[in-house]
């Protein structure tokens, strides 16, 4: 039934366990998957009216957030390929990450996101917010939250 996972990982123990238990889930039915990681724009407190000093710091952000992202798809990757299983990743910048999950899923014809859920409680969403929740809320696609 469902044959190409969605999987957002940002580096943490918790996106650890989305890629365990995606990569189990993918193994029992015989899915690929496709790893994703946004990595936020840059923030506007680091803009100078220096244009070049801008420039260089713009070019250093994005560096940046572009080696974490290919090294954590690529420990991903290596931990999909040893099960045997399917993965392609793909990254982006942005500010607005539940519409990135949930865009890019449906670009590349995924169905069904898989996530986890740091399960803070209404106390904790209100301060943090939920990119799950949101998701949930907006996505036109199932989604199996791990927690």
């Amino acid at each position: 039934m469902y044959k190409h996972l969605f999987v957002p990982v940002d580096g943490s123990e918790l996106s650890h366990r989305a890629m365990q238990g995606s990569i189990a889930l993918a193994q029992q039915l015989g899915a690929r998957i496709t790893g994703f990681v946004v990595e936020p724009e840059i923030s506007l407190s680091l803009v100078s009216p220096d244009a070049a000093a801008y420039a260089e710091r713009v070019r250093h952000h994005e560096d940046e957030n572009q080696k974490h992202a290919k090294a954590l798809l690529r420990q991903f990757e290596e931990r999909a390929v040893a099960a045997g299983v399917e993965f392609s990743g793909h990254s982006v910048e942005s500010g607005a990450v539940d519409d990135a999950i949930t865009g890019e899923a449906e670009r590349l014809g995924c169905d069904m996101i898989v996530m986890v859920t740091h399960g803070r409680g209404a106390l904790g969403e209100f301060l943090f917010g939920s990119h799950t929740k949101h998701v949930i809320s907006n996505s036109k696609l199932p989604v199996l939250v791990l927690h």
